[in-house]
C-alpha cells in the first residue's frame, strides 16, 4: 500500500502563488504517474497535471502556462508549482499516485488540501 501526505494548500489572493507537495510512503517502488486532482464545490474531480515516473507530463488546458509539477523520485515526492492563481482555481487539490500492486494498476489518494484564491 501506498500513503501519500500532501501539503502546501492555503489562501492566496488572484495572481499570487502557492506550491503542493505531495510525499509518498510504504510500498513505493511499485509506483508509476503521480498527478494532482482537484473538485471545487458542486464540480467533478478533474485532473489538474500529471507526471509518470520518466517526467512526461499533462496538464489540463485550463492550468497550462501557469502551473509546473515536477517529482523527486529520490524523495518520493510531487509538487504543484502554481503561478497566477484565479479565483476558479479554488478546489480541494488531491494527490494521487498509481502503482503497480498484486499484477494490478492501483489508485492511491492523498487527504486533500484546500486552496483558496479570493478576488
Amino acid at each position: 500500500q501506498v500513503q501519500l501526505v500532501e501539503s502546501g494548500g492555503g489562501l492566496v489572493q488572484a495572481g499570487g502563488s502557492l506550491r503542493l507537495s505531495c510525499a509518498a510512503s510504504g510500498s513505493i517502488f511499485g509506483i508509476g504517474a503521480m498527478g494532482w486532482y482537484r473538485q471545487a464545490p458542486g464540480k467533478q474531480r478533474e485532473l489538474v497535471a500529471s507526471i509518470t515516473s520518466g517526467g512526461s507530463t499533462n496538464y489540463a488546458d485550463s492550468v497550462k502556462g501557469r502551473f509546473t509539477i515536477s517529482r523527486d523520485n529520490a524523495k518520493n515526492t510531487v509538487y504543484l508549482q502554481m503561478n497566477s492563481l484565479k479565483p476558479e482555481d479554488t478546489a480541494v487539490y488531491y494527490c494521487n499516485a498509481r502503482a503497480f500492486e498484486m499484477a494490478r494498476w492501483l489508485d492511491y489518494w492523498g487527504q486533500g488540501t484546500q486552496v483558496t484564491v479570493s478576488s
